[in-house]
């Protein structure tokens, strides 16, 4: 059995020289608990056009890293379809290039994923990397989405990131994990065909886990494996080429995945807030993030028949951990701000 961990690199000489010694020392047997493990571990460096020396740097310094080479920046999701359709595994795992690694942080998550056939997908707990004892946003102990698609993790609600004390150290079913550091069981990354490469990056990840929910696998979180995230390596948070993504994104993550009985009220009801977020946007001055948002919205009409069809491939029905409330009135309105003061259900 092998392990592949791929770290998708866009000019990331810095984040490599920072965190590829965690990576490569942490990923080798002796940092297993059982060092007679029945699995072999190999890191890999997928790299997406680099112009920067992000290439020679990996090869004077980690000589015996194999490089995948892509021509050009394919973004995040298609990035890793290229590359991992050229790596042989039977896991992979999705790490970003700004994670610190810790001892045992593979061993946990494969032991569980090899006893347990159903689960597809898991992820580790994600911690900042420049306040340890904090979750991080991209990820914190595994992420959920409420009933109208906004996504959020226990240990993040929206801005709000929690300080970890031991209050989500169980093993638990999530709705997604996310893509700075997502195991996935090979063989059915490459049933599902992988990421949506016209998502580029933001939400692709989420929507690759519904997909998975969708074929009737398992999504969950292990805490006995930590990672330190530093986390907004590629993109500023303040954007709007990453707000255009994150809107038409989601909005075609809905509709490719909601069961038929939910999927055009949610979508009216979402477009109308995503117009209430960009009035606002323009009330603060912020042009470009209210433009940001027109042309979301403006490209996702554009996508409707080529989203007929993925949802037609997908087969939509209700699937469970999803979070059956309104996450913005719970926030914004009640000052429920973390994850163990949301009173409505999750569907099972």
């Amino acid at each position: 059995m092998k392990v592949a961990i791929v770290i998708l690199n866009w000019n990331g000489r810095g984040m490599l020289e920072r965190f590829m010694p965690s990576v490569v020392k942490y990923s080798h047997r002796q940092h297993f608990s059982v060092l007679d493990t029945d699995f072999d571990t190999e890191v890999v460096v997928a790299d997406n056009g680099s112009s920067d020396d992000s290439l020679p740097f990996l090869q004077q310094n980690y000589p015996d890293v194999p490089l995948v080479l892509l021509d050009r920046n394919y973004g995040f999701a298609e990035g890793y379809n290229k590359a991992l359709a050229q790596v042989e595994a039977d896991y992979y795992v999705l790490l970003n290039s700004d994670v610190e690694c810790t001892p045992r942080w593979i061993e946990p998550v494969i032991r569980i994923m090899d006893a347990n056939s159903r689960i597809a997908v898991m992820q580790p707990k994600l911690l900042m990397y420049d306040s340890k004892d904090t979750f991080e946003y991209a990820g914190g102990a595994g992420g959920f989405i409420d009933s109208y698609g906004y996504p959020f993790c226990r240990g993040r609600l929206f801005s709000t990131l929690e300080t970890d004390h031991g209050q989500y150290d169980d093993d638990c079913d999530i709705f997604w994990a996310t893509g700075a550091a997502m195991f996935v069981r090979a063989s059915v990354w490459r049933e599902l065909g992988g990421l949506d490469a016209d998502f580029f990056a933001h939400m692709e990840e989420i929507d690759f886990c519904w997909r998975v929910h969708n074929a009737g696998y398992r999504v969950a979180y292990c805490p006995q494996s930590t990672l330190y995230h530093v986390g907004g390596g590629t993109l500023p948070k303040s954007n709007p080429f990453k707000t255009q993504l994150n809107f038409r994104n989601n909005l075609s993550m809905l509709y490719k995945n909601l069961p038929d009985e939910r999927r055009d009220k949610v979508l009216r009801l979402r477009m109308f807030l995503d117009r209430v977020a960009a009035v606002k946007f323009l009330l603060e001055g912020h042009l470009g993030e209210y433009r940001a948002v027109r042309k979301a919205h403006k490209e996702f009409r554009a996508w409707r028949e080529t989203l007929k069809e993925k949802r037609a491939a997908i087969k939509p029905h209700a699937v469970s951990q999803v979070y059956q409330g309104a996450l913005l009135i719970e926030y914004y309105l009640l000052r429920r701000q973390t994850f163990t003061q949301l009173r409505g259900r999750f569907s099972r």
